[in-house]
Parts: C-alpha cells; sequence; structure tokens
C-alpha cells in the first residue's frame, strides 16, 4: 500500500513534466511542420524560368549563417543570443519577393524585409517570434538614364554603387543622398534619407518620381497603379510597413564639375564656443543654399596631460570653386577662420570619398564595396533644435560631453530647400521651423550586455541632458534612426496608443494619415515590425 502511494505520487509530480514535454514537442513538431508547409508552398509558386531554392537558405545550409551575417551593420545583434530567423530568402527576381507574401500570409508567419542591414535597432532581421528574412540585397540593379535626369534603383543597391552609376555616365549629375556608401537604398529611400545636398535639393524622397512595390496581395504596383495615397507613403514612411519596395526610380541632379570640401577642428581652447555660437547663427539662414556646413562634437584629450576637452569640427560641402567659398566665409562666418589650404576642390563623386573618411584620390571602385571597413557596437538617438542654443547653454553642454566622454553630436543644418517643402508633402515632417537636427552617435568595441548597458546609459544621459534646448511637445525623431527607447510595438500587436507613442515622434501630425493608408491597403497589418505603421483600431 505505501509503495503504491509512493508511485501515485511520484507519478502526479511526474504528471506536469510529462505534460511540458507533450506540449513543448508537439509545438516543435507543429513549428517544423509549419516550416516545412511553408517551404513546399514556396516551391509551388517558384517560376521555371526564375526558380526559387536557390534563393532559400535554413540554418541546415552551411552558408546560412554568412548570408544572415553579411548586412548586419550592428554587432549588438550578431551575438550568440540574437534571435535568429527560421529562414532568409536572398530574393533574384519579384516572383520570390511574390511567393515570399502569399505563402506568409497563408502560413500565418512574420517576414522581415532588409535591403541595407543599417537599421540601427536591427529590426530588419531580429525579432522575438518565430520569423523569416526577406533580404533584398541581390536586387541591385542601377539603370541610369543621363537624357531624362532619372534612374530606376533597386532596392538592395547600396548608395555607393548608385552614386558610382551615376558617374560612370556623368560628371554633372548626383543624388542628395547619404554620405555613408555601404547603407542600402530600400531603408534610406523609404526613411526619408538625406545628405549633404539637402539644403540645396531636399532629402532623397523629394527627388522620387516612381516606384514598383510588391502588395499585400503579391501585385507588382508601379506609381499609376498604386495610386498617389501609396506612393506618398512609402517615400518617408518606412516602405516596409506597406508592402516590398523591388525598387525607386530617382531624380538626378546637377552638379558643378568642380565642388570644394574642407574640415576644419577647433578645440574649446581654441575658441570653439564663440565659433560653434555663430555657426548657429549662419548654417541654416545666411549661408547660400549650395553650402553644407555639418557640425560634429566630440571629447578630445587636452593640451595639458590627462585632461579632456570639446572638439568642435566643421565638416564641408560646397558646389561652386574654393575661390567663392572663401569670399562666402570670410563675409557671413568669417570666425571658422577658413584658409585657401583648407580647401580641396575636387568633383563631385570624389567627394563622396571625402565625406566617407577615404583618401579623395583612392580609386573609385571602392564605393562599390558593399560592406563597412570596419563594425561596431553602436546606438544612436536623433532630437530637432529650433532655437540657437544660449553661450551658457553650451558652456552646460561641454561640461557634460567631458563628464560623460561619450557619445559625439553630429548636427545638420537645415534651412533652404528643406525650409521651402511642405510638412505634408511626404511623411517626413520636419521641415520649415527646424534649424537643425542632432544625431548621438556612440560606438564601442566591447562585447557583452555589461558594456552595452554602459554605453546605452551614457547616450541615454546626454540626450536627457539635452532636453531643454530641443523641440518639445513631442520632442521630435528622425525615422530613419530609429530608436526604440521611443516606444516599441510588439510584434505590430501593440495598442494603437502604443504605437502612437513613437508614430507622432516621427511623423507628427503625417502619422494620422500614414495610419489611414495603412488600413487601407494592409488591413490585416501583415507588413509589421516593432516601429511600423499601426492600423486603426477596430
Amino acid at each position: 500500500m505505501e509503495i503504491m502511494r509512493l508511485t501515485i505520487t511520484k507519478l502526479s509530480l511526474l504528471l506536469p513534466v510529462l505534460l511540458f514535454l507533450s506540449i513543448s514537442w508537439r509545438a516543435r513538431a507543429t513549428s517544423v511542420s509549419v516550416h516545412e508547409n511553408f517551404i513546399q508552398c514556396l516551391l509551388s509558386h517558384s517560376q521555371p524560368s526564375h526558380p526559387i531554392s536557390p534563393a532559400i537558405f535554413t540554418p541546415q545550409n552551411s552558408s546560412f549563417s554568412s548570408v544572415l551575417q553579411a548586412q548586419i551593420r550592428n554587432l549588438r545583434f550578431n551575438s550568440t543570443s540574437t534571435p535568429k530567423p527560421f529562414l532568409i530568402i536572398t530574393a533574384l527576381h519579384e516572383s520570390h519577393i511574390q511567393a515570399a507574401i502569399i505563402c506568409a500570409r497563408k502560413h500565418g508567419l512574420q517576414m522581415k524585409i532588409r535591403s541595407g542591414g543599417h537599421d540601427y535597432e536591427g529590426l530588419s532581421y531580429v525579432s522575438h517570434v518565430p520569423f523569416f528574412v526577406l533580404d533584398m540585397f541581390n536586387l541591385h540593379s542601377v539603370d541610369v538614364d543621363v537624357e531624362t535626369e532619372t534612374a530606376w534603383v533597386q532596392t538592395g543597391a547600396t548608395l555607393g554603387e548608385v552614386y558610382y552609376r551615376i558617374s560612370e555616365k556623368s560628371k554633372t549629375h548626383g543624388f542628395p543622398a547619404g554620405v555613408c556608401p555601404t547603407v542600402g537604398v530600400g531603408g534610406h529611400i523609404g526613411g526619408g534619407g538625406y545628405g549633404n545636398m539637402m539644403r540645396k535639393y531636399g532629402l532623397t524622397v523629394d527627388n522620387i518620381v516612381d516606384a514598383k512595390l510588391v502588395d499585400v496581395s503579391g501585385r507588382l504596383l508601379d506609381r499609376k497603379s498604386m495610386g498617389e495615397d501609396l506612393f506618398w507613403a512609402i517615400r518617408g514612411g518606412g516602405g516596409a510597413s506597406f508592402g516590398v519596395v523591388l525598387a525607386y526610380r530617382i531624380k538626378l541632379v546637377r552638379v558643378p564639375e568642380t565642388v570644394t570640401v574642407f574640415q576644419v577642428r577647433k578645440t574649446l581652447e581654441q575658441n570653439a564656443t564663440e565659433i560653434v555660437y555663430r555657426w548657429q547663427q549662419v548654417a541654416s539662414k545666411q549661408l547660400p543654399d549650395d553650402l553644407f556646413v555639418r557640425l560634429i562634437l566630440d571629447v578630445v584629450n587636452g593640451t595639458k596631460s590627462g585632461t579632456k576637452t570639446v572638439r568642435a569640427s566643421f565638416l564641408s560641402l560646397f558646389l561652386g570653386d574654393s575661390n567663392r567659398l572663401l569670399s562666402i566665409m570670410n563675409e557671413s562666418f568669417p570666425e571658422l577662420g577658413l584658409a585657401q589650404s583648407d580647401c580641396i576642390e575636387t568633383s563631385w563623386i570624389r567627394s563622396v570619398l571625402f565625406w566617407t573618411n577615404f583618401q579623395i584620390d583612392d580609386p573609385l571602385n571602392i564605393l562599390l564595396n558593399r560592406t563597412p571597413p570596419t563594425l561596431t557596437f553602436l546606438k544612436r538617438k536623433s532630437d530637432y533644435v529650433k532655437q540657437p542654443i544660449p553661450k551658457k547653454g553650451l558652456e552646460f553642454i561641454w561640461k557634460r560631453m567631458i563628464e560623460l566622454e561619450t557619445p559625439q553630436m553630429i548636427f545638420n543644418p537645415y534651412g533652404g530647400k528643406m525650409a521651402e517643402i511642405p510638412s505634408t508633402a511626404t511623411p517626413f515632417p520636419h521641415r520649415a521651423g527646424n534649424l537643425w537636427k542632432i544625431q548621438y552617435v556612440t560606438n564601442w568595441n566591447e562585447p557583452g550586455t555589461d558594456a552595452a548597458n554602459r554605453y546605452l546609459n551614457l547616450t541615454r544621459k546626454l540626450y536627457g541632458y539635452m532636453t531643454p534646448f530641443v523641440s518639445k511637445n513631442p520632442r521630435q525623431a528622425f525615422f530613419n534612426y530609429r530608436d526604440i527607447d521611443l516606444g516599441i510595438n510588439h510584434n505590430g500587436k501593440a495598442s494603437f496608443e502604443e504605437a502612437k507613442a513613437y508614430g507622432i515622434k516621427y511623423f507628427l501630425g503625417n502619422f494620422n494619415r500614414l495610419v489611414k493608408i495603412k488600413t487601407k491597403v494592409d488591413p490585416g497589418n501583415f507588413f509589421r515590425n516593432e516601429q511600423s505603421i499601426p492600423v486603426l483600431p477596430h
């Protein structure tokens, strides 16, 4: 009897364990079954002329890890503990995109869309639910037509490839996009990317005339067939919330055969406070649209041993020759003390090398390299400034920067064309009234959670210290510098109010229009990520 009671007791203790193992096994079996059925679905939608099987990578494939890691640009999301996709589709043809959408919807699977991998929060290739990645990097053709001054650019291309292909056809055309050549076209344009010609020509999205998109039904649409609302949304509202953008047709802009670049650095001991104060008065409002002067603030070693100081670096592109530039600077910004010896006259395409920290006489085909020269752990945040910061405010910032030592801040001046385009012209709303945008830049090389937390906290501290000097109600942010500190939409399932937390900061009044368009074109919220545009609540 005693033995029977003991046996029953043991069984009662074992039953929950056995039940858990049974449920876990069934869940895994179901998961495996769904994934296998998904692959079968993909294969059944494959076209004989464009088979999809070479584009499918599972963890059992020896190339899976290298394919996944090849487009990861933030080492924070390249660790053994980072959630991995159960499959990667490296689309080779539009039919592969169509199959991925149709089959993922059929089997209820989450799809992440990745172009260049510079997504600061890894939202295009990381998730905490089962997911697969649709990687666009093989779709990177750039078809330049100088006669019409346009180019069709597939979204897997890098900015470097775009610039190089334009330069092959013309010495007097360029495109106003980012200064990092390894950034993917898809995310950059879709999120309203910018570059050092934005005061002259506006953002990337201000220079887009057509697009090709695969929608939630698997249809391939262009501007005419998708309609103006959807075309508006994918130019700055994040294409990945609305469909898979296959290509954008960009409008080339005119550049002179000779442009001038310079970089001048000043520390606090070299009168940086006065110079930065003056930069605030002129960079957005008094300098001509042809001149873009970026301000970079960082902490360096001081003149005395063991001391730190703030350094202000002024990095510039001028669409003209050095004589005219010096005349402008001497009149409007003499405090910088720009000299002829600081100026480098070059072609527009070689100015791209200068801004990327390459040697200006390096071979131009270096722009075709799709991988950055170095990778780090990183965090980015952003702000907008509407009023110049008083000198006392600058001195407060210097003190806090020296105390923290990291991050650096990059000030990108607005004005010019940016102030002329209405805030509703595209989803990107930060136009007139903004003097400049701040990017907070923190990079580190130490692996591990402790190091990450330390650097993340330093970044958040400086961001906190900047509160009195930046936009308010809401505190605005730039969508392409995605920052999950602003709010997170858990697997697209958050309440509308949770999604609104980040949506209003990124898009201001344009958020409501984006939501309406999203609800119309993707009512089931198939295209989603942790900071996607939500659908209207039922």
